[in-house]
């Protein structure tokens, strides 16, 4: 999951970075399709572009099953999607993703904050003025100072690991805070740039223009924390709730799920965002994902938490039956599947080789092993998915669109690169993911068609970032070719991109730049887009970089993914949120009598 300005000031700060006015206070029109003012019938993909069964009712109990617990009910560790999506339910930020459906769910409102911020003619202060009123589940008011030490625990991944850390790379660029656990400041308050003249007011000051600034503020983990209710690693074991929603007192049981009731001391007058529908919200974890998807059509769950896809055998249940397909919808999920190619292993630190595997692929029969068209996603022809500006989907540089492998192109890039023959080359993929494991036999078979031979090697997915994502092992065992997946944590080129193609974000371990691209050019452009307060400015750089990526012969686009989701009828207010690429979980209802 990621990845991540306004008033007459604000409104101002607000144009000079493109924002739109629904940035600023919400668009009406959309904030009329949340409430029940328009929307329509269930219908196969209705979510997907409008609001199903509209409402403003009030009571019940929403069930959300999964096949896998949160990795951490902490806002400042967790780091699935699902679990950032859950997360608008009990953790408000100073800005948040409007509640809309379509394109318009990607702009950040107001949330804690009156009005987006005031932003300095340098664009390097950022202030920000709280809404009155606003208080935690125990009653407290929230302030700038509970703000600021929520934000302050990002730097304590030595003791809160897991999570995105973002925030140190543009408010602590030289790493001098250590974060609150080790801070000498009397009040755990230290970290410089970000100031609290009074308890209404926050101020962060950047040391140079981010674009993407705002987004990082609307990560889970910049929501206020309470300093006297943190426990540190334990306390996502009852988290504080500034939402609608608080965590039922010994509820949360790893490995089981948790259940949410009403904050008595939310005030829906100070939040424009949730409209908090039913009265409980229970998360139940399952081992079985075929039972889910059985409970799922069977009406006593109402939807998958993780919105991953059903199973095979439910999924051939769905679309053959009219009613069952009604409700359901296959959004594109934000994320590509792919295969990087590694320029550190030999004969793929050659490009022409690089080409030869791309052209030589079956974009229909790696498409296949996703789960085809409805279900697995459209053919990729670049590294840039669609819910990101500076995307462009008719960009297809090596012709991938027609499905067909190309299997003289990649004979003559064979020769141009000195293996007229072929050569012996070795795929890496997780053994725990089965349609990646799929995907690397459907390569397997289309590459020795060019009399390319590939060995696949599985390995534990969850050693993926000492194994794939160590540079080190990848050379020394050969790994050529890798599978994987990734989605952006927040909807930008540098949201997705920079951890795949920027020289800079190549670790040790748990490295995401799997061909290991080492370009300056790209790496130039990602830093002129952070510098661009225009948004299609800064897009046009991403378009840029992800031009560079695909003539580079970098990455091997399979797919942009789908999952075929069942949603239960009784659900109301039900859309996809482009933000997270799956179901609003925040706006969701339950209708009475079914």
């Amino acid at each position: 999951m990621s990845r991540k300005t306004r008033a007459i000031a604000a409104a101002g700060a607000a144009l000079a970075l493109g924002l739109t006015t629904a940035a600023c206070g919400g668009s009406k029109s959309d904030d009329k399709k949340t409430d029940g003012a328009s929307g329509g019938k269930s219908a196969y993909n209705a979510a997907i572009t409008d609001v199903v069964n509209p409402s403003t009712t009030k009571g019940g109990t929403l069930e959300l099953w999964g096949a896998q617990d949160a990795d951490s009910w902490d806002p400042v560790r967790g780091y699935y999607a699902f679990v950032w999506n859950l997360n608008r339910l009990y953790t408000r930020k100073l800005v948040d993703y409007s509640a809309s459906v379509g394109k318009a769910g990607l702009e950040l409102q107001p949330d804690l904050a009156q009005a987006m911020p005031e932003i300095s003619a340098d664009k390097l202060t950022y202030t920000f003025k709280l809404r009155s009123g606003i208080k935690f589940d125990d009653g407290s008011p929230i302030t700038s100072k509970d703000i600021k030490y929520g934000i302050e625990r990002v730097w304590a991944s030595d003791v809160l690991s897991g999570g995105p850390v973002y925030l140190p790379g543009v408010l602590d660029p030289k790493g001098e805070y250590k974060g609150p656990y080790k801070d000498t400041d009397p009040n755990k308050l230290g970290l410089k740039s970000v100031t609290t003249p009074d308890d209404s007011t926050i101020a962060f000051k950047l040391e140079k223009p981010s674009s993407d600034f705002l987004y990082l503020l609307a990560m889970p983990g910049s929501g206020p924390v309470p300093q006297k209710r943190d426990t540190g690693a334990k306390y996502g074991s009852a988290p504080a709730a500034s939402g609608p929603y608080m965590f039922k007192e010994g509820s949360i049981q790893p490995g089981k799920g948790a259940t949410w009731v009403r904050n008595p001391n939310w005030d829906p007058a100070t939040d424009p965002i949730r409209k908090a529908l039913p009265d409980q919200i229970n998360f139940t974890v399952t081992t079985n994902a075929e039972d889910m998807d059985a409970r799922l059509i069977a009406g006593t769950v109402d939807a998958d938490a993780g919105q991953t896809g059903v199973q095979a055998a439910a999924r051939t249940k769905i679309l053959q039956d009219p009613t069952l397909k009604a409700n359901s919808d296959t959004p594109t999920t934000g994320f590509l599947r792919y295969a990087g190619l590694a320029t550190s292993v030999a004969p793929l630190d050659n490009i022409e080789c690089r080409k030869a595997v791309i052209y030589a692929a079956d974009p229909t029969s790696l498409q296949a092993a996703r789960g085809g068209p409805i279900a697995g996603g459209d053919i990729g022809t670049s590294m840039l998915p669609p819910n990101i500006a500076g995307s462009d989907s008719k960009y297809d540089p090596f012709n991938r669109l027609p499905g067909k492998p190309q299997v003289e192109e990649a004979k003559k890039a064979l020769a141009a690169c000195g293996k007229p023959t072929g050569f012996d080359v070795t795929i890496a993929v997780r053994n725990n993911k089965p349609a990646e494991v799929k995907s690397a036999e459907a390569l397997q078979a289309a590459l020795k068609l060019a009399g390319i031979n590939a060995k696949i090697e599985q390995y534990d997915g969850a050693q993926q970032a000492s194994i794939t994502g160590s540079p080190d092992n990848v050379k020394a065992k050969g790994y050529g070719i890798i599978i994987g997946g990734w989605g952006a944590d927040y909807p930008t080129g540098a949201g997705y991109m920079q951890p795949l193609a920027d020289s800079r974000f190549i670790p040790k371990n748990g490295n995401y730049n799997l061909a290991e691209i080492k370009d300056p050019s790209i790496d130039a452009l990602f830093d002129q887009a952070q510098l661009e307060t225009d948004p299609a400015k800064a897009a046009e750089a991403y378009s840029q970089i992800n031009h560079k990526i695909m003539e580079g012969a970098y990455y091997l686009p399979f797919v942009v993914d789908k999952a075929l989701n069942y949603r239960n009828p009784r659900l109301t207010n039900a859309y996809v949120h482009e933000a997270f690429g799956m179901l609003d979980f925040q706006a969701l209802g339950v209708s009475a009598g079914k």
